[in-house]
């Protein structure tokens, strides 16, 4: 097994890359705060992934957390000390990459073990396949932040679980626990935590030994069936509100519930 490890920055934050018996697997590994991901690392996310495609041995991408997590999503306390205009920019290429991982030519399965949550939750939604363990969380508690859903951060969750499903996940802000998650069609199979990095290998296998034209093929009529009515995520609604948002963060950061107004 190849194992490559990029050590991104201070707090053991770094994207793992391994390679064995025509799989590729990312780890995001940063657990003592959940997994989630910098700015930085949501550029090597993005990076790495791709070049899991210069090896053609590699069929199939795994996309997993460090841990008892997938990712708690970005890393809230980056945007307290920047700008409103370089938070949009964050949240721009937070987007460009769970893209990038939605458009790779070769099958994505998510390892959902734990939380995956916000941004989070939509790089699950960019996986292909999901497979979760009994201790998955999945959920979009946006309201709380005042992050304001892009069209084509809702449409991964309109096109799982629908319209309303998607309204009531952003309007109360609860948490899919593990069997809601996987009836609700977040996941698409639901073992026992004991059992997920040995199934996941087993499923992983499976797909690669599969025809690569037809997974291709596949993904790329889905993908045009799904986008029959296009949803554009540049100019349409932006990520952050500029009176919710710095009061959401501020929120977070300090620990208590965020008291949101309007004129």
């Amino acid at each position: 097994m190849q194992v490559r490890t990029m050590r991104l920055e201070k707090e053991d934050a770094k994207i793992i890359y391994q390679e064995t018996a025509g799989l590729a697997i990312i780890t995001i590994h940063r657990p003592q705060l959940k997994n989630a991901l910098t700015a930085n690392m949501w550029t090597q996310l993005s990076k790495i992934a791709l070049q899991a495609l210069e090896n053609p041995k590699n069929k199939v991408l795994l996309l997993r957390g460090s841990g008892e997590n997938f990712t708690a999503g970005s890393d809230i306390k980056e945007f307290n000390s920047i700008s409103l205009e370089k938070a949009e920019e964050a949240f721009i290429h937070m987007e460009k990459t769970i893209s990038t991982i939605e458009n790779l030519p070769i099958p994505v399965i998510g390892i959902i073990n734990g939380p995956a949550m916000g941004a989070g939750l939509e790089l699950a939604l960019a996986c292909d396949i999901r497979i979760g363990s009994d201790k998955a969380r999945m959920g979009i508690p946006v309201g709380k932040l005042g992050i304001t859903i892009n069209n084509k951060f809702a449409k991964r969750l309109v096109d799982l679980v629908g319209p309303s499903a998607t309204k009531d996940l952003v309007f109360t802000g609860r948490i899919y626990k593990a069997e809601e998650a996987y009836k609700a069609g977040m996941l698409n199979y639901l073992v026992a935590e004991k059992d997920l990095n040995k199934f996941s290998i087993r499923m992983g296998k499976l797909v690669a030994g599969m025809s690569p034209a037809s997974l291709l093929a596949i993904k790329r009529s889905v993908k045009e069936c799904v986008d029959s009515v296009p949803v554009l995520w540049e100019g349409s609604t932006p990520f952050v509100d500029p009176n919710d948002f710095p009061e959401g963060v501020r929120a977070f950061v300090e620990k208590r519930k965020p008291q949101f107004t309007r004129n």
